[in-house]
Parts: structure tokens; sequence; C-alpha cells
């Protein structure tokens, strides 16, 4: 393990101890505490001053500057830690500031980087007014625009125009906003306003907007009326606001669901509570319920967890590829972004099935799960939302279709798939490109179809499935036309991009067993796993498959279980949680050791 994965690790564990124990109801930021903020529609204020007093926002903030951001896939990995406890949380003192700070970071001016990194690093809280896009969503409707007055005794612009809905918009201290300047392609532009220096008369706060989920976000407007803004607020070159972020999709789409997977990790660990509580599975199982709940419940219970797993491997490729392969990293957050939200809603109504009339419960035990249930799917809404991501998919599909869906189309980058943090290349947003070059993800999975291997084996057989759906989507892609604008106008095209999605998502689960397979032991080398995984996305493709071991949810089952016993984490990294007994990582480190053994 080196040094980066280790402190990685520290700073997890930290933010865990820091939390404690969830299920304790004395804890000020436990289970209890976020459901009661909840029902008051607020931020719960002791965590919020938690996360203070931890730094959260310097890991948004590049480390030449003072921060500790060097990896976005750490980024994620240590903001789902606050996911796990509340997606308004999440939200509202993590990922909204990291929206508006990103655009900083790709294309601002040394002094506008200093100011940004400066905000975040002393707490203060950062939002951007995203511009709405064609195929975006509603949640952040309305335009700004911005008028030009050099000439008239001043230089800089005269913003005018309101948004309805930003998060944290009261209380941010800075603004990035996209407003238009121009018409065509180069019609807007990117402004870093600082709040304060905002004249009182030409700013209107518009009322808080209330949402079924994320309940604790302070979501309002803000209306401009010619307030003046300095010139020296304009983010990169004047009109290329609408290619930044196109651009900049390719980081914020992948983070954002990849620290949301924390919400679904919660969820299935309240479903597996209220299982073994109620005997449904467990040690005493077999002998308080009858066979066909029993099964209901392992399967439910394997196939969320399975679900989680699967939905943690395409927002590994998302957010590591920003560094391996920037050129072709936002084809995997917009997948990413409309198809994991999908996913993992699915999956929490499935669970609900498991709780019953518990499902509604306002407090206790299980309240947590149908609060999750609710915040999941706000995770997709915006104007990255599913809509837009399609759409920067499906025009793409007919040139990959012709030129990089082969094993000797795109090198693979086995650096996709790696689970530690050493080995990132830095940042380099400036390479970041809204089409994709190649496909690396797609050409891996060819790769590993054309691999020999016994008719037996039962991953090869999977794999060689998942390749043949590339292939017959290779061949529905050709239909599309050859320019790729007039798919977005054909219906196929929505279906094959979803299409597309899922083949990702196998090519991704079998990535990252590979790796770990040639890395050494433990779950993630074993093929249960990645069985249940292909076995689940080619049931979406409605592949035929061969039948199953009729003992495969054996060890997966095993798996949930002893993860809730001795507080992991449900995804990919297994992380220690706050409540175990013993010194954080005991169990795991035992575990390791036995598995050596």
């Amino acid at each position: 393990m080196g040094e980066q994965e280790q402190e990685v690790r520290r700073r997890v564990a930290e933010l865990e101890r820091g939390f404690g124990n969830p299920a304790d109801p004395d804890n000020p930021v436990g289970t209890s505490a976020f459901v009661a903020a909840d029902a008051r529609g607020k931020p719960l204020a002791a965590a919020e001053r938690l996360l203070e007093r931890y730094g959260l926002k310097a890991e948004f903030v590049p480390r030449d500057l003072g921060g500790r951001l060097t990896g976005l896939d750490t980024l994620a990995r240590v903001t789902r830690v606050v996911f796990r406890r509340d997606a308004a949380l999440g939200l509202g003192h993590g990922i909204t500031s990291f929206l508006a700070a990103v655009v900083v970071w790709a294309a601002g001016s040394p002094e506008q980087r200093r100011t940004v990194a400066r905000l975040l690093l002393t707490g203060h809280h950062l939002v951007s007014a995203y511009p709405e896009l064609a195929a975006g969503s509603s949640f952040l409707s309305n335009e700004l625009t911005a008028t030009a007055t050099a000439g008239d005794g001043t230089d800089g612009f005269r913003l005018s125009g309101r948004k309805e809905a930003l998060n944290n918009v009261e209380r941010a201290a800075a603004l990035v906003l996209f407003a238009r300047t121009g018409t065509g392609r180069h019609s807007h532009s990117a402004l870093l306003v600082e709040r304060d220096a905002l004249p009182a008369g030409g700013v209107t706060a518009l009322p808080r907007q209330r949402t079924s989920g994320i309940r604790g976000c302070q979501v309002a407007g803000i209306g401009f009326d010619d307030s003046p803004v300095p010139a020296d607020a304009l983010i990169g070159e004047p009109g290329r606001g609408l290619e930044l972020v196109l651009r900049i999709f390719s980081v914020t789409r992948g983070v954002g669901p990849s620290a949301a997977l924390g919400c679904a990790d919660t969820a299935l660990r309240t479903a597996v509570a209220c299982a073994v509580d109620r005997g449904v599975v467990g040690d005493a199982a077999a002998d308080v319920t009858g066979p066909q709940r029993l099964s209901h419940a392992r399967s439910t219970l394997t196939g969320a967890f399975v679900d989680l797993l699967l939905c943690d491997c395409l927002a590994l490729v998302a957010t590591r590829a920003v560094h391996l392969v920037p050129e072709d990293a936002g084809l995997y957050a917009a997948a990413a972004k409309y198809l994991l939200p999908q996913l993992l809603t699915d999956t929490s109504y499935e669970l609900s099935t498991l709780l019953g009339a518990d499902f509604h419960a306002r407090n206790g035990t299980y309240a947590a799960f149908r609060k999750n249930v609710r915040d999941l799917p706000m995770i997709g809404l915006g104007a990255a939302g599913s809509a837009a991501c399609r759409a920067t998919v499906i025009p793409q599909l007919p040139r990959l279709a012709r030129t990089a869906w082969s094993a000797s189309a795109t090198a693979p980058v086995d650096g996709l798939f790696r689970l530690e943090a050493d080995g990132l290349p830095p940042l380099d947003l400036g390479r970041l490109s809204p089409a994709a070059g190649g496909d690396p993800l797609a050409a891996s999975l060819a790769l590993a179809a054309d691999a020999p291997a016994p008719e037996s084996d039962r991953p090869a057989e999977l794999a060689r499935l998942l390749a043949g759906e590339l292939a017959l989507l290779r061949d529905g892609c050709a239909g599309l036309g050859r320019d790729g604008r007039s798919a977005l106008g054909d219906p196929r095209g929505h279906a094959l991009a979803e299409r597309y999605a899922l083949i990702l998502v196998g090519a991704a689960c079998l990535g990252v067993w590979r790796h770990q397979r040639s890395a050494g032991t433990g779950f993630l080398a074993r093929p249960e796993w990645l069985e249940a995984a292909l076995t689940r996305v080619l049931r979406r493709l409605g592949t035929t498959l061969p039948k199953a071991s009729p003992d495969h949810e054996e060890p997966l089952l095993a798996e949930v279980l002893a993860r809730y016993r001795e507080h992991r984490s449900y995804d990919l990294y297994d992380t220690p949680l706050a409540g175990a007994p013993g010194a954080p990582g005991a169990e795991r480190e035992a575990r390791e050791e036995r598995e050596d053994r």
C-alpha cells in the first residue's frame, strides 16, 4: 500500500470517527438526529460544525493551492462518508461548492483560483448557476444575461435575470454564473462574482423552494436587476461558457453519483438490519421463516449488494478516466450520471419490500431507509440531468461503433480499474473534451472476450455474451446516421444509449475483477460477485443466459451479513465504519490476515 492510499484511509477513518456510531440515539450526528432535521427541512447544525472542524472543503481544493485534492476517485470516496449519513449534508456542505469551484480550476485566472481556494479553505460556501441546456432539467431553469459596459465610462458587465432554484445561494460567499453574452455557439460566458461585491439594490433574494427529497438543502432563488459586475469576474474567454460547461461535465457527472453511493450503502444496511432483526436472514432464519420468504429476502439483499458494487465499478472508471484518458472521460461520466441514480433507485424500491410497514416509519431504527429512497432520485437532477447525459452519448454512438469498439481500436488502460489512490497522474482539466476520441472501456471488454478460457469458465462465458451484446449494439448504431446529429431525434437512439451504458457497467466490473484477481486475494478477486453482476446486467439487456449454479447466492449473502456484523461498507472499498467494536479497521485487518493464510 502506497503513501497516498494510506493517507486517504486515514482521512476516511478520521471522518468516520467524527460522525460516530449512527445507531446511537444520543449521538448528535447520528441517524435519529438527521431524520429529525430532515423532517424540519433544515440542515443539521451539529453535522455542519463537524465538517467545518474536519475541513471538508479542503478536499475540493488542489494540493498546489493548499488543499487535499489529488484524485477525483479519492474526493468521491471521502465525500461518500458524508452521503452515508445524509445526502442533503453531502450536497449542501460538499458537492455544491465543488461544482462551482471546478469551473475556476478549469479556466480561472491565477487570482481567481487563489480567491476560490481561500474561500473554500476558510469554510465558505460556493454556488454555481449552470446554463439551461436544451435537453436539461427545469430544476435550474431561467436565464441570466450579462451586457458589456465598456465604452460608457465603466469596464465590466451589467447582470440581469434570475435563477429560481440554487442550493445554498442565500449563504454563498461567491457565485459562479453562466450568463448570456451573445448568440450562436459563443452565446454564454462564465463569471465569478463575490457576493459582498454585489450592490444590495441590484440583487433580489427569491423564495426557498421545497423539495421532496434532500429536504435539508437550502434551495432558493436569486434575481439580478442591471447589477454591475467587474471585468475581472470573467472566467476564461468571453463567449466560451457553454464549451467550458460541456468540458467540466466530465468531472462533475462522475464525482456526484460516486459520492451518492453512500446513500445506497445506508439503504442496504438498514434493510439488512430489518431482515436480521426479524429473523428473515441470519443464523436463525431457517427456524422462523418459510423457504419462499427466505429465498426472496436472500435474493433481494444479494441483488442490492451486487447492484451497489457494479455501480461503484462504473463510478470508479468515470472518476479515474479524468486523470488517465481525459479526452474520453465525458462519455463515462455521462453514462454514470444517468444510469447510476436509475439503478440505485430501482434497487432501493426492491429493498423496500423487506421492510413492509416499517418503510413508512418516521423515526426509529428503520426511518433512514425511506429518507434515502426519497433522496436518491434527486441526485440525477440539474443541468447535467439524465436527458442531457443521454444527449451527450447518443450523437457519439455511430462514430464509436465504427472506430472504437474492438480490442485493437483503443489501447486498454488498466489504471481505470485500480482501487488504490496511488499512481494517478495530476488533473489536467485543459485536456477534457465534450466528444470522446476513443473508448478504452468498451475496448477492454472486447479484449477480455477474446482471451482464451475453458468452456466451463462461467465469467469468461458471461464476458463473451456481453461482448456479443456490444457487437449487436454496433450493428444497431449503424442505422443512426454517420454524423450522429440525427440520432438525437431517432427514438432508437435513447434505447441504444441505455444499452451502451449497461454494457459499460459490465465492462467496468470485468476490469475491476481482473485487476483484483491479479493483485491478490480477497472478496473482489473471487468470481461469485462478478458472475452475479454480469448476470444482472445481461438480464437488463434481455440476453438469454446459461443456467446458474443453485448455490451461487450463498457466498454473496455471507459477505452481506459479514459486512453488516463487522460494520464495513458495501461498496468496492469495504471500508471500516464507525460503530464496530474495537479499533477502527481491526475486523478488516484480521479478516485479510485469515484470507492470506
